[in-house]
């Protein structure tokens, strides 16, 4: 579970009673994108030929964009997840991370699912007693990421969802 039981307004937009601007969600979507992105090649090493994870990847870029619809950019996230469930480790955790960020144009709070689930691959991948470490850097280089414009947010939303995110937030 990566969502809050209370969904916090700042992620929810304008139009629907929130506070994020479309700008803001449009880059959350990307650094969502980003995070998923950087551990892709985990889920393809095990599943080459399988593209729904690098495709959810490119809907939600293309949903920033403007190009595709936020239902198809959800669809192609849940396909992105279908192509995790009967995998383990890294590989499922990289497919997730890619669901996630697909998820982003239909609820932004997806966005830390896909950085979480990103950490969770890489601490999967690392070789044994290393995972801790690799957990920390893969954290470090998704805030390296961040764009100022959501980094306050972002922060603040790994503080207050770290213990439903598997305490991966702590770098």
């Amino acid at each position: 579970m990566i969502l809050p039981k209370v969904r916090d307004p700042r992620f929810t937009t304008i139009r629907r009673g929130g506070t994020l601007t479309d700008d803001d969600h449009r880059l959350l979507a990307l650094w969502a994108a980003d995070c998923a992105e950087h551990v892709l090649g985990l889920f393809e090493a095990v599943r080459p030929d399988d593209p729904r994870p690098r495709a959810a990847i490119a809907h939600i870029r293309a949903w920033v964009r403007g190009e595709v619809t936020m239902m198809v950019s959800r669809a192609a996230g849940g396909h992105a997840m279908g192509a995790a469930r009967d995998l383990r480790g890294a590989a499922r955790h990289a497919a997730y991370a890619a669901g996630q960020a697909g998820a982003v144009a239909h609820v932004a709070a997806h966005e830390l699912g896909a950085a979480a689930y990103a950490i969770k691959a890489v601490r999967a991948a690392a070789p044994e007693g290393r995972a801790d470490a690799a957990g920390r850097a893969e954290c470090r280089w998704q805030r390296d990421r961040l764009p100022a414009a959501i980094r306050e947010l972002v922060l603040d939303d790994q503080r207050l969802r770290n213990d439903i995110c598997w305490s991966v937030f702590d770098c």
